[in-house]
């Protein structure tokens, strides 16, 4: 097996087991509460699978997305960076669903009994989760370094936003003062920076 068609199964293997873990920890999850309005949720969601379909095939709808943004003299660099920070990313989604536990939900909402998780990767930032999501979207698209790349990253990071500012209102709603302390004291995304 060559070394491109490796990185090729390696990123397709490592989202794949990614998508199987997150959905059997899915399971057994508290009753929601209250979540985020249905029509801004699935355009959330659209924005989320149209960077992942950008990411995942070769194809692309406009000829020039498929054009090299980084050199492909040194794609082996590219795709290795890319590959650990995608691993890296996937774990620490993964590390925070964990210590999420049964407060976890698929969309920005409020569980019955809602805890506020502050340990774990949540000691760092207050969304781990969207942390680990996009540094896997963004060691993705160092791997293909094309245009694609570039617009799946940024669809991506819209949606992200758009998520973190749901969840920050429902937070605040839910713990007041207890989540201005905590986020006065935790970045919400990346530590020391945003």
């Amino acid at each position: 097996m060559s070394l491109g068609a490796f990185y090729q199964y390696y990123f397709y293997a490592i989202w794949l087991l990614w998508i199987i873990f997150w959905l059997a920890l899915a399971r057994n999850v508290k009753v929601t509460v209250r979540r985020h309005a249905a029509l801004p949720r699935l355009l959330n969601l659209a924005l989320l699978y149209g960077a992942a379909a950008l990411l995942a095939g070769p194809f692309a709808p406009v000829p020039w997305l498929t054009g090299r943004v980084l050199p492909s003299s040194q794609w082996k660099i590219w795709c290795a960076l890319g590959a650990a920070l995608t691993l890296l990313g996937m774990l620490c989604a993964l590390w925070a669903r964990i210590c999420l536990g049964r407060n976890w939900s698929s969309v920005a909402a409020v569980k019955d009994d809602h805890e506020l998780v502050t340990g774990g990767p949540y000691r760092w930032v207050r969304h781990p989760i969207y942390a680990g999501l996009t540094l896997g979207f963004v060691g993705t698209a160092v791997a293909i370094g094309q245009w694609r790349g570039v617009l799946a990253l940024a669809l991506s990071l819209i949606a992200i936003a758009q998520r973190i500012l749901v969840e920050e209102r429902f937070m605040r709603q839910q713990f007041g003062t207890v989540y201005d302390v905590y986020a006065q004291r935790v970045r919400a995304l990346v530590p020391g920076l945003v």
